[in-house]
């Protein structure tokens, strides 16, 4: 398959190459595409050396499949271009996925609702992914009617701007900022811009987004998102109240069984998950499973994954494996 890697020599972009390549998907030619400063330099996939184009030029070497991670712009502008000539775009900046026409993917919740008539398919917010992906099953098992997160992200959500600023602050260097603030040794209650009801577009995007991938509106979501100094990983604290009564054993043989999910919650042994761990990893990590003492039928736990892979790239070479398994591409 001719597959194009839309913003490749961005953070995100380079993680999709490592996943394409680790789960051995099946790239005939590799297009590799950036913005006019990268235009004729190299990038290496599998050994090879391959030339990095424009977007006109990747266009014009009509490829199959386009993984696109190079800003909302970006994707606006281009994205229909590529499908009109056939191509299935699978676009991870968040201007495509409150769209409805457009269908928002996480493969292990949703990815059926695909057909071949899909040729722009959103992927979600990093931090919505490892949500959903511990919502879904519990859901299931006992209708959620609210959800409280806090996340704790890493600088690497932001960008490498944002991880040069980290670094620079740890080793006494006044470089560019990424942040308004200090980022070393701090905590930023800031991710993204503010909008006009006092929570950022983060915040909204984890109100809003699960709910479409899920195709519930039966539970509300209220979110608190903070950047923390990690160089990798998103964590959240996470508060869910169900319809009916649990049982916490039963919790965890849910999770403990479900794909793509790794129970560690093993807290007396000092086994609960962290994004240290959890980096490099596809899976998503959950622990500190608990009861809320203060409001019945509701469960807390801590959820953990590197928001580069499943939180990103491998999320989005994932919907391009069960497209191909499903001769939808």
């Amino acid at each position: 398959m001719r597959v194009a890697v839309v913003g490749v020599t961005g953070m995100v972009g380079q993680i999709m190459l490592e996943a394409l390549a680790s789960r051995s998907f099946p790239v005939s030619h590799l297009i590799p595409v950036a913005s006019e400063a990268s235009i004729g330099k190299k990038v290496v996939f599998q050994g090879q050396p391959y030339k990095i184009l424009g977007l006109q030029e990747a266009l014009d070497e009509k490829p199959e499949l386009a993984l696109f991670s190079a800003g909302g712009d970006v994707s606006r502008d281009w994205a229909p271009r590529f499908a009109e000539i056939g191509c299935t775009v699978i676009d991870n900046s968040s201007f495509w996925r409150m769209h409805p026409e457009i269908k928002l993917v996480v493969p292990e919740i949703n990815a059926n609702i695909l057909t071949t008539e899909d040729k722009i398919i959103a992927n979600p917010n990093c931090s919505t992914i490892q949500l959903v992906m511990v919502m879904a099953p519990l859901h299931k098992a006992y209708g959620i009617n609210r959800v409280l997160v806090s996340t704790y992200q890493s600088v690497s959500g932001t960008g490498q701007k944002a991880v040069q600023q980290l670094n620079d602050e740890i080793n006494g260097v006044d470089g560019p900022k990424a942040y308004p603030h200090r980022i070393h040794k701090n905590a930023l209650p800031h991710c993204d811009v503010f909008l006009d009801n006092g929570y950022t577009k983060e915040e909204m995007k984890l109100a809003t987004e699960p709910q479409k991938i899920m195709g519930e509106s039966s539970f509300k979501i209220s979110a608190t998102a903070v950047r923390i100094p990690t160089e990798g990983g998103h964590s959240e604290s996470v508060n869910l109240t169900f319809d009916r009564d649990f049982d916490l054993s039963e919790v965890r043989h849910i999770l403990g069984n479900t794909p793509g999910v790794i129970l560690e919650d093993e807290p007396l042994n000092n086994l609960y998950p962290m994004p240290i761990n959890a980096h490099g990893k596809d899976e998503v990590f959950v622990g500190r499973l608990r009861r809320d003492l203060s409001a019945s039928n509701s469960l807390n736990l801590w959820i953990v994954a590197d928001n580069l892979r499943k939180g990103a790239a491998t999320n989005a070479v994932q919907i391009a494996e069960y497209l191909c398994a499903n001769h939808l591409i």
